[in-house]
């Protein structure tokens, strides 16, 4: 059972589709589930997480002390855990990752957040580094199928802005850690809008003829979204990424998506709902 404090979070967290308030408000969180090395039983911990395109990393700081919190000793002994990240809940292996990998993850990490470095420095432990691969999944943890659509559009606009938000505060030089976190909100998108357009149009097309003309506006839109994750791309790789040149292409892709994803919504919803 976690102990208070989590499970308030861990209520807030499932109830609000990944949102809480107080000291986590705005960051990135997840629920992590490992199965007890001792017990058998599950424990879900509120963690923070970095980005990794198609991996996240949690670290396994303790805020600095001593020992290893129990999730990490957890999924020492049971590597398969279960991840929750506001929309979907899937199956992950863990892996703690070792030798230089471990160190340059952990200088990105550091690079992005110092706080991560005042933790090792108050022990002497080394603060071990996961990453959590997924294995398993399923479709979002939503009510309906609108508003599954709805999570995981929310879920791209909330990355967004932390991600301009992290650009304004980079000062004159983009971090190796918030390019990665560009480079996977990028591979998200294109993933997501590959799965409409392979999957949910066609159907959609097929049992709803009316729907044509806001299908295909729709699909025109992706490859313009497509055209300006690519040229985000390109600038974010640069050897000498300049993050006014990053925030520009970042902006020009958050108003091209938010129009895009609410005129979705506006069109899709209510026909996803009534099936």
């Amino acid at each position: 059972m976690p102990n208070e404090f989590n499970q308030k979070i861990i209520e807030e967290f499932r109830a609000n589709g990944g949102r809480v308030g107080g000291p986590f408000e705005g960051g990135r969180l997840l629920l992590l589930t490992t199965t007890g090395a001792r017990s058998g039983a599950p424990h879900t911990t509120p963690v923070g997480y970095l980005p990794d395109e198609e991996r996240v990393l949690v670290i396994a700081s303790a805020a600095g002390a001593p020992k290893h919190p129990d999730w990490f000793r957890n999924l020492v002994a049971n590597p398969r855990v279960t991840v929750e990240d506001g929309v979907f809940r899937y199956e992950a292996e863990a892996v703690v990752l070792q030798g230089d990998e471990r160190d340059r993850v952990f200088a990105r990490a550091v690079e992005a957040d110092p706080g991560w470095g005042a933790y090792q420095a108050k022990t002497t432990r080394v603060i071990p580094v996961v990453a959590l691969t997924p294995v398993a999944g399923g479709p979002p943890q939503a009510s309906s199928p609108g508003a599954a659509l709805k999570a995981v559009h929310d879920a791209f606009r909330r990355e967004l802005v932390l991600i301009r938000k992290e650009i304004a505060e980079s000062g004159a030089s983009l971090g190796a850690q918030l390019r990665v976190n560009c480079l996977t909100v990028c591979q998200g998108l294109h993933n997501h809008h590959t799965g409409e357009d392979g999957t949910m149009f066609p159907y959609l097309a097929e049992h709803h003829p009316a729907l044509g003309p806001a299908l295909e506006r729709l699909h025109q839109e992706h490859q313009k979204v497509a055209a300006l994750l690519d040229a985000l791309q390109t600038v974010v790789t640069a050897e000498d990424a300049d993050p006014l040149s990053v925030l520009r292409e970042v902006e020009r892709l958050t108003d091209e998506l938010e129009s895009h994803l609410t005129y979705e919504e506006e069109q899709l919803i209510p026909i996803l709902d009534a099936s």
